[in-house]
């Protein structure tokens, strides 16, 4: 069901070049592999359980979730009840969303499949009109099931983090982060990747 997101030299060379600071962490840190969900709606349902909580408590939910629905298909969860999923850990607002999303592709409402076929801009756009979907969500979709190849989230915690940890900020405004990530471009994701496992490194281990 899931792959890793596939780059190689070329997005390393360009990222290097463009930030020799972000060059520099790259070599140290090496191939940085994180995997994607091809299927959007398991990959929508995975970035909603993971909406502003750890990523080892998100991990624990959705153990929880595929220990007692099984395989997260669209007709599972659309026959389920929000209170099921809420024993799994999630929140109210999360359960109501997920069950919500699955009645509306069971329905016919909501055409998932096509997200495949849109501009990354379309996407984002389709996903936020469902409850329960902001922005972050529909760019985690972009990245970890449609291998969108140039997607750096301003709304992501640990992709600020670690444009700060990089920089040597102690703050960062939305002007001073898309300077710095505009010439990531058309290699975003790439660097996404290594800004999260920045953000998790000490500064000693990749600071020159």
């Amino acid at each position: 069901m899931k792959r890793i997101y596939e780059y190689g030299q070329t997005e390393i060379d360009h990222l290097s070049a463009a930030d020799p600071v972000l060059g520099a962490a790259i070599r140290r840190i090496g191939k940085v592999e994180r995997q994607v969900i091809p299927d959007p709606f398991v990959s929508l349902v995975d970035s909603i359980v993971s909406q502003l909580i750890s990523n080892k408590a998100a991990e624990a939910i959705w153990n929880r979730l595929i220990a007692h629905f099984g395989e997260l298909t669209p007709q599972t969860l659309a026959e389920a009840s929000p209170e099921q999923l809420r024993a799994c850990g999630t929140t109210t607002k999360k359960a109501e969303a997920i069950v919500g999303i699955a009645r509306k592709i069971v329905a016919g409402e909501l055409r998932i499949e096509r997200l495949q076929e849109m501009a990354d801009e379309e996407v984002v756009d389709y996903l936020m009109a469902l409850k329960g979907v902001g922005r972050w969500t529909a760019e985690m979709v972009l990245i970890f099931s449609l291998a969108r190849p140039n997607v750096v989230s301003w709304g992501d915690v640990a992709i600020r983090r670690g444009v700060m940890k990089l920089h040597g900020l102690d703050s960062l405004t939305r002007e001073q982060f898309d300077e710095l990530t505009s010439p990531y471009s058309p290699y975003g994701t790439v660097a996404s990747l290594y800004l999260w496992a920045i953000a998790h490194l000490p500064e000693s281990e990749f600071r020159e």
